[in-house]
């Protein structure tokens, strides 16, 4: 759909959490068609990198091309550099914007639907439709949608109607909640590639990025029904559906992108994207908090004057799993004041080397260094590199009770990865976990025990 015959059209689709041992499986067995026909014609691979250290930010830094050591973005509540204070932060937050916010000047014109991490650029010729049909995450502000031209969300509710959010997470979700909400992502996987073939019709293009998110909430929601999962043998008819849910959507997104390839009149240049897949994992949220505590990284105020404060003393009367169950009814808010009033109280800034950051299955750990946290009290320079080598050691050495097996399946020194002095704003350290079927609530080191309570928003698969 180029204007320029001779250039055909870059059309990028993004299977946002595709999991690749699913695609080469289901590729194999014949059920991605589409997807196999492409893999046959051109050229696959694996990619990696320190840019994959998380989730978050992965597609900010592949749709930009800046690294994230520059962007700086890593998670939804990150350090504000400076303070030991948190913030809530966003993809936009970051000022970095998508390859194709350069096309602006040019001849070519652009058709954006649901690029993630992605904002509307001005003055860019084409459509742009941002944040329409996207994961609904607990917990996390859902950006608005926008949109360009002015009178694309009109259009757009008049070819498919309004698309309703999913909940990756539902806790507690009976099979037949779970049923009804996989119907809906065929449904708005339908409706997606409905939309975009019309829009497409409507001009020629020599850039379409598109992206399917249901892949990763199918995935979310219906893990533990999968073949090996622990719902897996459920004998309802509404699980025995579910067993094959997740293929059925990656099924249905590959059917929709075979539609939208007959689209185009001149043989485009096509581009299949996935940035992470899934895993069998619980939070491991706690766990990264008592390894820094109970072995001295993080160190506790000395004296009583905070443990009789009244917040001090609620949290000692009440279990940790009440309080865990009862803060999910506060506003969001408040239980970020409250958890950020807690780190703070319960540090003694002047004897602690590291301390835990926010996240919920990765783990990022910081260090207290001198000259860029306040109260740093960590030397740069071989003092830091020994440090990060001593948290590094301690990681590798947890081991499951259960299975006499380590826990952690890599550690990412951020100065290693990319070469570069101290981060001023990335962790210093991200730890990633091995995988596990089940929620695993003690760890054992050699010097110490490190128990952790099941929190509420405890699904049992990442990334």
């Amino acid at each position: 759909m180029s204007k320029d015959q001779h250039s055909p059209p870059l059309v990028i689709f993004g299977l946002d959490a595709g999991d690749a041992e699913y695609i080469r499986r289901w590729v194999h067995e014949g059920y991605l068609s589409t997807i196999a026909s492409i893999m046959e014609q051109g050229c696959w691979g694996h990619i990696g990198g320190p840019d994959l250290m998380s989730t978050h930010g992965a597609w900010l830094s592949l749709f930009s091309g800046i690294p994230r050591l520059d962007h700086g973005y890593y998670f939804n509540r990150q350090l504000k550099p400076g303070t030991y204070d948190f913030q809530d932060i966003s993809p936009s937050d970051t000022g970095v914007q998508p390859f194709w916010s350069h096309l602006g000047r040019s001849s070519k014109k652009v058709a954006v639907i649901d690029a993630l991490e992605a904002n509307v650029q001005t003055n860019l010729p084409g459509i742009q439709l941002v944040n329409w049909a996207i994961q609904k995450q607990f917990n996390t502000a859902v950006a608005p949608i926008s949109f360009e031209p002015a009178t694309l969300l009109d259009d757009v509710d008049g070819i498919v109607g309004a698309i309703p959010p999913i909940d990756g997470f539902n806790p507690d979700s009976s099979a037949s909640e779970d049923l009804v909400d996989y119907h809906r992502l065929l449904k708005r996987v339908e409706q997606k590639g409905r939309l975009c073939r019309h829009l497409l019709k409507r001009d020629r293009y020599d850039l379409a990025v598109i992206t399917f998110v249901e892949a990763h909430t199918a995935a979310h929601r219906l893990w533990d029904y999968r073949p090996g999962g622990m719902r897996c043998n459920s004998t309802t008819s509404e699980g025995s559906e579910l067993s094959t849910g997740i293929r059925n959507v990656y099924q249905a997104i590959d059917r929709e992108i075979g539609l939208l390839l007959k689209q185009f009149p001149k043989k485009p240049n096509i581009v299949i994207l996935s940035l992470f897949g899934m895993k069998d994992l619980h939070s491991t949220r706690g766990l990264v908090e008592s390894f820094c505590r109970q072995l001295g990284y993080q160190v506790p105020p000395s004296g009583t004057l905070n443990d009789l404060a009244p917040l001090a003393l609620a949290r000692r009367i009440i279990p940790p799993k009440w309080r865990d169950r009862v803060s999910q009814f506060f506003p969001l808010r408040l239980q970020q004041r409250l958890q950020s009033q807690q780190f703070l109280s319960q540090t003694d800034w002047d004897r602690t080397t590291a301390f835990p950051l926010p996240g919920l299955y990765s783990s990022f750990i910081r260090v207290n260094l001198w000259g860029r946290e306040p109260k740093g009290i960590v030397e740069p320079g071989r003092e830091y590199e020994e440090l990060l080598s001593r948290l590094e050691t301690d990681l590798l050495q947890l081991v499951d009770p259960h299975s006499g097996e380590p826990v952690v399946q890599t550690v990412t020194k951020t100065v290693e990865a990319y070469s570069c002095d101290p981060p001023v704003v990335l962790p210093d350290l991200c730890v990633e976990w091995k995988p596990s079927p089940r929620f695993i609530d003690r760890v054992l080191h050699p010097k110490c025990e490190l128990v952790q309570i099941a929190p509420w928003y405890n699904r049992s698969n990442y990334h």
